[in-house]
């Protein structure tokens, strides 16, 4: 395709490129060029695309048209490719046990945050639960008798309380929450947010929960606590399909995740593998092997993708926290379209190992929940959120046009994470895809994995060049601001049609709009974490990101749980809801 090389943008060096408000840096929208197509159009387009006469040549078309030859493949800078995005502090590495969900080996130094409290990582992880409620806020009255009792999600420690005052057991609760399931499964909610729950299981571990709250031994506030895991996550006795209908038949699930095992030490019961956006490769969150997830404020839309089904659970009332993993936005995606929390660490800040290695550079564990404080992740440094001191000298960036800051390059950042989330994804896959029948796949998942299989080690190199420049642009920006503040999605939660429920869909249009925002948590390792802040004129959820700098986590939980008790007095219940601790 020589003959047809389009021409690459020249990028000035990083030193040379103003990032203040009076920034000439040009902001480029999304150049995205392709069609809606779902049913048979979905289908006739990936026909063409595996063909070996045209597949090449639209491949070809589809790259150019959609600027990756401009601006990433041919395009021209002086960087160096940075593959994996680990921030250390100071540049000093240091050993240690690291408490729950942690790495064993870390980077560390002296935190610059506010109001956090330090905790021995020799602690056990329920001890560590402990030390972190002595952060969490007393419930204000003001807030709890602002809301409505319809419109108030159960917390940790609301489940806690009722089981240690016996109002409710565990196991009461677990019948509950099957009833739950079962209804929201069949019509006519049709939800979808489930792969694979088993019953007997749910019951015997509420069982043995229980048992322990009558003999007064719970293991932690978060024993008996229902937390539901997304399908990419190893968890016994359930396989781990990644959404597909074939993955688990070449990766059986041998075991618990790191991170399951640390949940379950502290007496969760888990609910079950949540649905998922196939092999994380879209963001509407509609599966045609398990259903289209659908969002509980308006059943008729889509949930986000591709922790879908993690999202929806919580916004339902089904679990207070559920386990999502984010590659491209998908966990602040949908927590944002489900008006739940949704956050994402540093990289590196939890171990992956159990998680289905899709997107090993990009990808992190995340937590989606009712509330900010049941987002904590235990870490060494706890944000001391029922401090009365003011977490003062906070400084915002607004993220995308030129207002205080400049941030250039957007859409190439953008598509560099595309070429090097597809191309990790093709990568892992290799040896799997060989052995497949392609007809087990949706129809939508074969274009993605016609185009990730499309991307050139050249493509890929050039996307870590780009990596790099954003990564210095993004250091440069924290010296003058500790926060970017950004919306979450660039649309709220769009229609599900029925053309897209046997073949899934293709909507790139909307998917740009999705993962406008949140490119910058994953390609470049940052934290960032989304609160529900409101409502459009249809009633459906907006959210609001902030994105911190490495290993600010504190900060970020300061910062968000301050707009959450802005915000918390006006959350509407959505449609599909279920209260699992309500009285008899």
């Amino acid at each position: 395709m020589g003959l047809f090389r389009a021409k690459g943008v020249v990028y000035k060096p990083v030193e040379n490129v103003n990032l203040g408000p009076d920034s000439d840096e040009s902001y480029i929208k999304a150049n995205v060029k392709a069609p809606r197509m779902a049913g048979f159009l979905a289908k006739i387009f990936a026909w063409f695309l595996e063909s070996r006469i045209f597949g090449a040549f639209l491949l070809y078309i589809l790259k150019r048209n959609n600027l990756i030859h401009k601006l990433v493949t041919n395009a021209e800078l002086e960087e160096s490719p940075v593959y994996v995005p680990l921030h250390p502090f100071e540049g000093r590495f240091t050993t240690f046990k690291f408490p729950p969900l942690l790495l064993s080996l870390f980077i560390t130094a002296e935190l610059n945050e506010k109001e956090v409290k330090h905790v021995n990582s020799d602690l056990s992880p329920s001890e560590q639960v402990q030390q972190a409620i002595g952060c969490l806020p007393l419930p204000s009255e003001n807030i709890v008798n602002g809301l409505k009792p319809s419109s108030r999600r159960w917390t940790i420690m609301d489940y806690s309380k009722a089981y240690s005052s016996g109002e409710i057991t565990p196991y009461k609760v677990a019948e509950r929450l099957i009833a739950a399931i079962h209804e929201s499964s069949g019509p006519p909610l049709d939800m979808a947010f489930f792969i694979n729950y088993d019953a007997e299981d749910i019951l015997r571990q509420a069982k043995e929960s229980t048992l322990r709250y009558e003999r007064g031994e719970p293991r932690s506030v978060l024993d008996g606590v229902p937390v539901a895991i997304k399908d990419e996550i190893d968890c016994s006795p359930y396989p781990t399909t990644g959404g597909t209908k074939w993955l688990h038949k070449f990766r059986p699930c041998k075991g618990d995740a790191f991170c399951i095992l640390r949940l379950r030490s502290c007496g969760v019961v888990i609910i079950g593998k949540t649905n998922m956006h196939e092999l994380g490769a879209g963001t509407s969150g509609i599966n045609p092997h398990y259903g289209a997830t659908r969002n509980p404020y308006d059943p008729g839309r889509i949930s986000g993708g591709s922790s879908s089904g993690s999202a929806a659970v919580v916004a339902a009332g089904l679990c207070p926290v559920a386990l999502g993993v984010d590659g491209g936005g998908s966990v602040r995606m949908p927590a944002a379209l489900c008006g739940v929390v949704g956050f994402k660490p540093t990289f590196g800040r939890v171990p992956h190992s159990g998680v289905l290695p899709l997107n090993w550079t990009v990808g992190m564990v995340g937590v989606l929940a009712g509330t900010i404080e049941d987002a904590f992740i235990p870490k060494m440094y706890f944000p001391m959120l029922q401090s009365t001191n003011s977490v003062s000298d906070i400084t915002l960036a607004r993220y995308g046009e030129t207002v205080d800051v400049t941030i250039p390059d957007i859409e190439a950042m953008r598509l560099a994470h595309y070429l090097t989330i597809g191309s990790e994804c093709t990568a892992a896959l290799s040896s799997y895809l060989e052995k497949l029948d392609i007809a087990e796949s949706g129809w939508d998942v074969r274009v993605a994995l016609s185009v990730y299989g499309a991307f050139s080690g050249e493509d890929y190199i050039k996307a870590q060049k780009l990596r790099n420049r954003q990564i210095q642009f993004h250091r440069n920006i924290f010296t003058k601001a500790d926060v970017i503040v950004t919306p979450t999605v660039g649309v709220t939660a769009y229609p599900i049609l029925n053309d897209a429920l046997q073949t899934g869909e293709l909507d790139y249009i909307n998917g740009a709009a999705l993962v406008r925002y949140q490119i910058a948590g994953n390609f470049l390792g940052l934290p960032a974490v989304t609160v529900p802040v409101g409502y459009d004129k249809k009633g459906l959820p907006i959210g609001l990101q902030f994105i911190g700098r490495p290993w600010s986590e504190p900060t970020l939980i300061h910062i968000a749980y301050a707009m959450q008790t802005l915000c918390i007095s006006e959350y509407r219940k959505p449609q599909a809801f279920y209260d699992l601790l309500k009285k008899d």
